[in-house]
């Protein structure tokens, strides 16, 4: 209306002209804003909506569930406590119980006690690896030029018939735990967790563990020095093996991550488990973990508790946040268990005590990066992390296969972070595979946080899966691949698994994620974090730092809650000097109670109770505390306030790629090659025809790429290049590609027997897709073969091999007159010989080029059987 009444004001041409400009008959700029305010009040009603009613379904319906279990149980146990009347047992079972609960009651204190005395040793010999194998050091991070509280542990095998001898060209495995509270040692915490499964296999296992105390000055870019430190020193220690395989433990991923953007050609491939990437992912309802930065005050929180350690963050505080997540399980669960499995239970439980009561130290600089840059800002899958000033941590830079592995029973690192990196980094599946790189997932169903890395009996066939099969992931062509483990059987080291690959895309990955739209309340989080910790900075931190010494900062963590119950419920404390006495006795006098009697059964309803209390507390507060952070940070307000942080990297198209280096140095070489080369850039043409590889397929074009000749001579770094080439060449020049294949197979044997290779692998022409079948037509008929009419059924390498064995057998012992055992040494010898020189390798041209342009550490001709 004020549009109209201020044409009136005009002259009477004015207001005609006005009449026909669609202009003055437009919505006024204010009622936009207030429509696009309505749009935004919505969506955060939405979210908040959605939110609350998954937290009370989910809520009713784990509730109701409880209390069908307990008052299943409780009607058991009045019925039992009838009979026991009507029989008169019930004094005696009375009796029974009242005597066990009490042996358990001192039993269970006096596992306490010695839990307190582990502490304190724990503590007094500086917080030690917590592994259950010996081990050596190799490396000690302060003795690098820039030094550290990092070090390199080499893992001792146990002397074990289960574990196999080490070769030379096995390839090492590192291992990073997580930095984040407690010690070092967990992925070797059991025997069969990580360190168990890889020194099974015969594989040298390397530890990267850290000290209790932080170097001064010590920074996240230091460790990550070290780190790339102690590969190159694992390489050294083992020429004749490909790079090592790094496996980085939830906080442990993301620094593997920094490890391998920094230093793309140090590593092999690389294993992620459980490990926080994308911090902002998650789904509502489900994750409330990543709203404490919006309600706890983000960055400045750090700074101030580090402020009070006089510039040392104590991982207690960390720990405790942990415990809180879960309080039925830390504060009475893991205790109760203890003391109703009293006779059974002391000796894990205190294994696992001396692991989680290890609370290590971070200097303010590195715990104020975590927070910042990560946890809070989000800024290393956005590209705009910085590990030292102008020095970008790019993922994309990352060479190696990388895979990951997340869970939907962890409620620390939601499958959500873990994968978002992948959807951030790259425009879609094909950029992955321009760029010449592999990503695995696996997403499990249940196994929870700890259990991805400690490695339950859920989760210990991921990790053996991922040992056995790394030279079959070696040789896929780059792409997004989901990998699953339907099964397995078998003793661990004749282990048989059935397992697929599928191909996956960037929807794929978006499906897991129930839309991102609450992304926009974590990007004003990270503005407001950045304005408090400048205003601590400059206007509070003077204040603070002013009233804590050395000694103050010591006394603050020494009276660290977690501490003093351990440290009052030890040998120190004077009123427990009776107790091991009584506890002695007791296992002496041991009279437990039967299970099955009613008062046992009540005393295990009564401890469901309050678990179950304590744990509807816990969903109550996580429901407030995701519609207060939704309330607030998704307010229209904030998520104008936090639109400049929303932003990710510019994702580029595939026409950009094309001017990367590597694309115009394959496309140079597209006539160039030899018989390996080409059966590559076949598979790789054939493989676009599909979208999943069956297992079949996989094993067949496995075995073919590393376990015969020529492929099986060529070094893994000189297999992945090739891998690398042709795939850019497929994905720029298609047609030229097939053109050009005449080129790369000069001979007839070679275009035969190169035909035969790749219709061997995609199985009989009945299961081929249409689009196969015309792909390997286009092949028949470019290399002037006849068209394809039949199934190759038995792989044409080994049958060659066979054949010339055969003619070595034969002119040996048409040259001795005599016939030969078939196990005699001149048989084998000339059959090796014989391979050796009538095997198709790349032309001699093309090989000499090939060693000038692949990775500069060229490994050795590999003797390694299939895993």
């Amino acid at each position: 209306m004020k549009d109209i009444f201020d044409a009136l004001e005009k002259g009477q041409n004015q207001f005609l002209d006005l009449l026909s400009d669609a202009t003055a008959w437009a919505p006024s700029a204010h009622y936009t804003r207030m429509q696009a305010q309505a749009t935004e009040l919505t969506k955060m009603t939405e979210l908040i909506s959605l939110g609350l009613t998954r937290h009370m379904t989910r809520i009713a319906d784990v509730q109701k569930d409880h209390w069908h279990k307990n008052l299943s149980a409780f009607n058991k146990s009045v019925q039992d406590l009838g009979e026991a009347h009507n029989s008169g047992a019930l004094l005696d079972n009375w009796h029974s119980y009242w005597q066990d609960a009490v042996q358990r009651t001192v039993l269970t204190m006096d596992t306490l006690r010695q839990r307190g005395d582990v502490f304190v040793e724990h503590e007094a010999a500086g917080c030690p690896p917590v592994l259950i194998y010996d081990y050596e050091l190799v490396v000690d991070g302060t003795d690098l030029p820039r030094p550290c509280n990092y070090m390199l542990l080499k893992i001792t095998p146990p002397n074990d018939s289960k574990f196999r001898d080490h070769q030379p060209w096995k390839r090492p495995y590192i291992i990073i735990d997580p930095r984040a509270g407690h010690g070092a040692g967990i992925g070797g915490f059991k025997s069969d967790s990580q360190v168990g499964v890889a020194l099974r296999d015969g594989h040298p296992v390397y530890f990267v563990a850290f000290k209790r105390w932080p170097e001064k000055g010590q920074t996240l870019a230091d460790v990550t020095n070290a780190e790339a430190a102690f590969v190159r020193k694992v390489k050294e220690l083992h020429p004749e093996a490909p790079n090592p395989i790094v496996t980085g433990n939830c906080q442990g991923g993301w620094a593997t991550l920094l490890l391998a953007a920094t230093n793309p050609d140090l590593t092999g491939p690389i294993v992620l488990n459980g490990a926080p990437v994308s911090t902002w992912s998650g789904r509502v309802g489900e994750n409330p973990m990543r709203y404490n930065g919006g309600i706890l005050g983000g960055t400045y929180n750090a700074m101030y508790y580090s402020d009070l350690g006089h510039g040392v963050f104590d991982g207690a505080d960390i720990v405790q946040n942990f415990e809180l997540l879960n309080p039925a399980r830390n504060y009475f669960g893991k205790y109760y268990d203890l003391y109703s499995k009293v006779d059974t239970e002391p000796q894990r439980f205190l294994d696992f005590e001396r692991w989680w009561g290890g609370y290590f130290l971070l200097n303010e600089a590195e715990m104020k990066w975590i927070v910042e840059q990560l946890f809070v800002g989000n800024r290393l899958a956005k590209n705009e992390a910085q590990l030292e000033p102008g020095r970008n941590i790019d993922l994309k830079e990352i060479r190696a296969p990388i895979i990951v592995f997340a869970s939907w029973g962890d409620n620390i690192t939601p499958p959500q972070q873990a994968l978002n990196w992948i959807v951030d980094s790259y425009t879609d599946e094909r950029e992955i595979a321009i760029r010449g790189q592999r990503i695995i997932y696996m997403v499990h169903d249940q196994v929870g946080h700890l259990g991805i890395f400690v490695s339950s009996k859920i989760a210990k066939k991921e990790h053996t899966e991922v040992t056995s099969t790394l030279k079959t992931i070696e040789a896929l062509p780059p792409g997004l691949y989901e990998m699953t483990i339907d099964d397995y059987a078998g003793d661990i080291l004749e282990r048989e698994f059935t397992v697929s690959f599928h191909e996956r895309t960037m929807d794929d990955l978006r499906e897991i994620d129930d839309g991102r739209d609450e992304e926009h309340a974590f990007a004003a989080v990270a503005r407001a974090s950045e304005q408090q910790s400048e205003f601590y900075d400059v206007c509070i931190r003077p204040f603070v730092q002013s009233g804590v010494t050395e000694q103050s900062a010591d006394l603050r963590r020494r009276l660290h809650p977690l501490r003093v119950q351990r440290s009052m419920i030890s040998s120190l404390n004077p009123f427990l000097g009776l107790l091991p006495g009584w506890a002695e006795k007791v296992k002496e006098s041991r009279t437990p109670a039967a299970p099955e009697n009613p008062f046992v059964e009540l005393e295990h309803l009564n401890a469901a109770l309050v678990e179950q209390s304590m744990d509807l507390f816990r969903d109550l507060r996580d429901t407030m505390y995701e519609n207060l952070f939704l309330s607030v940070w998704g307010s229209p307000y904030m998520r104008w306030f936090g639109r400049s942080r929303l932003p990710g990297r510019t994702l580029k198209r595939k026409e950009d790629l094309r001017s990367l280096p590597p694309v115009q140095a394959a496309l140079m070489r597209i006539e160039e090659g030899g018989f390996c080369d080409a059966v590559i850039r076949m598979l790789i043409l054939l493989a676009e025809s599909r979208g999943a590889v069956r297992k079949d397929r996989l094993e067949r074009s496995a075995r073919v790429l590393t376990q015969d000749e020529p492929f099986k001579s060529l070094a893994p770094d000189e297999r992945s290049f090739i891998l690398q080439e042709q795939t850019l060449i497929v994905e720029f020049a298609h047609d030229k590609a097939i053109e050009s294949l005449p080129k790369l197979l000069k001979t007839a044997e070679e275009r035969e027997l190169a035909s035969n290779v790749v219709r061997y692998i995609p199985g009989a022409l009945k299961e081929m897709a249409p689009h196969t079948l015309e792909t390997l037509q286009k092949f028949q008929k470019v290399l002037g073969l006849p068209p394809v009419s039949e199934d190759i059924t038995e792989n044409p390498l080994e049958a060659q091999v066979k054949r010339e064995r055969a003619a070595a057998d034969a002119k040996a012992l048409k040259g001795s007159g005599t016939e030969m055992p078939e196990s005699s040494g001149p048989k084998e010898v000339a059959s090796k010989k014989s391979t050796t020189r009538k095997a198709p390798a790349r032309n001699r041209t093309a090989k000499k080029s090939t060693s000038a342009r692949k990775p500069r550490r060229a490994v050795g001709k590999s003797q390694e059987p299939a895993e």
